[in-house]
């Protein structure tokens, strides 16, 4: 069983919510990536999203773009990101680790290369936003092949054509983005966010997950109210940016924003 399937089992069995972190990898340099995974761990992270660098991330807002940016001029690319999951591997054979990124460094590395070394370092996951559904048949087979999770992402805006589409092609959860727009924006609506998961649970039995305006314990745990799991990026990122000339301090400050979310879930 997929790490990422065999942790949201065990979740429901405990009857807890998953909580998956993100990061950009590389940021605020490459160094210091491996410790800041095990410090989301130590917190009490379920699953890692770990972004991959890009030049222009279309759905990321103005902290994720600074941290890209931060990793980018380290000359971080997709082949150093795969070794920085390797390293981690090292000490964590358990938690799943999910890229999270856009098509291009992976068109750019080769789909089977690409596919064949994310297996070979221990990636569970794959979620490539801009790869549309109708073309999860080009490259969700090559990853499938090598055990590796298709994950997708669904928007408040998304028709239920083509999110029964998404449900079909969909592997280890679903992304349910929780905000029109990009991240980091305003808090997420826990109303409006089971108002939308409602139809989702009629088309898959996937964990649906929850990102976008996720900020805090509080906001955590009234989303954490409705769906399987709950997503945080900016609000992590923001630590990392904040304590960037002092990076030995951030791996505690991480640990404190996710601790809280953490406690705040359980509860």
């Amino acid at each position: 069983m997929n790490r990422i399937d065999q942790r949201f089992a065990d979740l429901k069995a405990q009857g807890r919510r998953a909580l998956i972190p993100y990061i950009t990898a590389g940021d605020p340099a490459p160094e210091h990536t491996v410790g800041f995974m095990h410090a989301l761990v130590r917190a009490g992270a379920d699953v890692i999203e770990l972004g991959v660098p890009f030049s222009d991330p279309m759905a990321d807002g103005p902290v994720i773009q600074k941290a890209c940016e931060r990793a980018l001029r380290h000359g971080v690319r997709l082949a150093d990101l795969l070794e920085m999951v390797r390293e981690f591997r090292r000490e964590d054979a358990e938690t799943p680790v999910v890229l999270m990124g856009y098509l291009n460094p992976v068109e750019r590395m080769g789909l089977e290369a690409f596919a064949d070394q994310a297996r070979e370092v221990g990636v569970d996951g794959v979620l490539l936003v801009d790869l549309p559904p109708e073309e999860a048949d080009l490259m969700g087979p090559v990853l499938k092949e090598r055990g590796l999770a298709s994950i997708f992402l669904v928007a408040p805006t998304t028709s239920s054509a083509r999110a029964a589409t998404i449900c079909a092609h969909g592997e280890g959860y679903l992304y349910y983005v929780a905000l029109k727009g990009v991240t980091g924006g305003a808090a997420a609506d826990a109303a409006d966010v089971a108002e939308h998961l409602a139809p989702l649970r009629e088309q898959t039995d996937l964990p649906l997950c929850v990102g976008f305006g996720i900020r805090d314990g509080a906001s955590a745990a009234e989303i954490g109210r409705v769906a399987d799991g709950v997503i945080v990026g900016s609000a992590l990122v923001n630590r990392i940016a904040d304590n960037a000339e002092r990076p030995e301090a951030i791996p505690a400050a991480l640990e404190a924003v996710l601790g809280e979310m953490r406690q705040a879930l359980d509860a």
